[in-house]
């Protein structure tokens, strides 16, 4: 007869399997989202979304039963759960089936934002410094109509800032390290790395992929 120890034993690495990060593609097989492995099993059970899987750099799509029999062959060192009937092995990515439009959505114009965007570091000296260190420079001054932009914006060290002050940046002999543009909305910033280093994922995610947390904070 089983005891309950070896169920028990078991739970924390079933917990860590249901917490891993699933790929999400709407209808037209374009990356919308991340979801937690628990929420993708729920919309393979409900019939919503199928596991999208490959073999030989063929792509096909399975649904919950088919993914069931699938994940019986599969490796045993992978992220999977064990009910008392069945292994479920979580998968990598999914479709939705009836989901194919993009989310919209734009990132708000913030000191933080911009200080993400350029990664903390000054466009013109190259430093990477912390917040309390760096300012927001107008490219273009604002009294010389330069106005308030993702365009117009960079981030600037207290000492390149005090030096350029209301000049253009090649009056003082100054350049920019790179031309200042408006981020893309990606749906999947928190995708962890595990999954960026992920061939079948690397598929479906613009090479460009941001890798930071936008905030709310407003421009000053």
């Amino acid at each position: 007869m089983l005891t309950k120890k070896p169920a028990i034993a078991r739970w924390p690495a079933m917990q860590s399997a249901l917490s891993e990060c699933v790929l999400v593609l709407n209808r037209l097989w374009q990356a919308v989202n991340v979801c937690s492995a628990k929420r993708a099993f729920c919309l393979l059970y409900e019939n919503h979304a199928h596991v999208v899987h490959s073999t030989d750099g063929d792509f096909s799509t399975l649904d919950f039963a088919a993914w069931c029999d699938h994940s019986e062959h599969l490796d045993e060192d992978v992220p999977a759960i064990q009910t008392v009937s069945i292994r479920l092995i979580v998968p990598k990515v999914i479709i939705l089936l009836f989901y194919d439009r993009l989310p919209r959505k734009e990132i708000k114009l913030t000191r933080q934002n911009i200080f993400e965007r350029d990664r903390h570091q000054c466009q013109y000296c190259g430093r990477t410094l912390s917040k309390q260190e760096l300012n927001i420079d107008h490219v273009h001054p604002r009294h010389r109509g330069g106005s308030a932009t993702w365009e117009n914006l960079v981030c600037s060290c207290i000492e390149c800032n005090s030096r350029k002050a209301n000049h253009m940046p090649h009056e003082v002999g100054m350049r920019l390290l790179r031309s200042p543009n408006r981020p893309k909305w990606r749906p999947f910033l928190a995708i962890p790395r595990t999954r960026l280093n992920d061939s079948l994922c690397r598929h479906f995610l613009d090479p460009s992929l941001w890798e930071v947390e936008f905030g709310e904070e407003s421009v000053s």
